[in-house]
């Protein structure tokens, strides 16, 4: 059974989003400020979090940094926040999507099957990131890079680079492709499997992030930007 921690300072939002989720089949964890959500992640597994960005004694944001200094757990950002620059800022700092309040609930389930279908197509773990044993099936080989789908590991040179599953996807995505350019449309319904929208920002934060981290490894751009049309990976 997935186990997902919801973390929001206002009882009400966080007993609706328990209700909903254990109606689903989801085994469920509270905490109502930034410190206890990080102190029960410590303390037990989760396969992902549900994370309200204003909150006491840490807000959301650095309770996101921190998770991601530490793991790859897909965590959903939920806030009253509706600016395009407050939600690309929670897709830099590290969340893998971006809810905002007030919401439909059925939404947010939607939301959170799609990330934890996502991480499981994509071989992360439950609930820690740690990979299993390694297969020559599903490695792809891209310069220096080596991707491996079965673990849900990315090397580079012997050197691990730390992705989201939604980072890995992306990856995976285009090495698969060499050559094709895929437009942030179909990046978003091909990896995240939901309908597009033309005012969507999603694809093109975690295109930033996932660049940020292949450069400190490579020292170049892997992913080249086609204007216009789209991102690919040359052969």
């Amino acid at each position: 059974m997935r186990k997902i921690l919801i973390v929001d300072d206002d009882r009400e939002i966080a007993n609706l989003i328990d209700i909903y989720l254990k109606n689903e089949g989801y085994a469920t964890g509270q905490a109502h400020d930034g410190e206890e959500a990080i102190g029960r992640l410590d303390q037990e597994s989760f396969d992902l979090v549900v994370l309200d960005v204003m909150m006491p004694k840490m807000d959301g944001l650095e309770v996101c940094r921190r998770i991601r200094a530490e793991r790859e757990i897909p965590i959903l950002m939920v806030s009253a926040k509706a600016e395009d620059m407050d939600k690309i800022l929670g897709l830099m700092t590290g969340a893998d999507d971006y809810l905002i309040k007030p919401f439909n609930p059925l939404e947010l389930l939607a939301r959170v099957k799609s990330l934890l279908r996502r991480s499981y197509l994509f071989g992360q773990s439950a609930g820690n990131g740690t990979a299993g044993p390694a297969s020559s099936e599903g490695i792809l080989t891209v310069g220096p890079l080596r991707i491996n789908k079965l673990t849900h590991s990315v090397e580079a040179a012997g050197n691990p680079i730390h992705l989201t599953s939604t980072e890995f996807g992306i990856l995976y995505l285009l090495a698969s492709n060499p050559g094709r350019v895929f437009s942030a449309e179909e990046i978003f319904q091909q990896v995240w499997r939901e309908k597009y929208f033309e005012s969507n920002n999603t694809v093109m934060v975690h295109i930033s992030k996932l660049r940020d981290k292949l450069e400190q490894e490579l020292g170049d751009k892997l992913i080249a930007t086609v204007w216009g049309v789209g991102y690919k990976i040359d052969a």
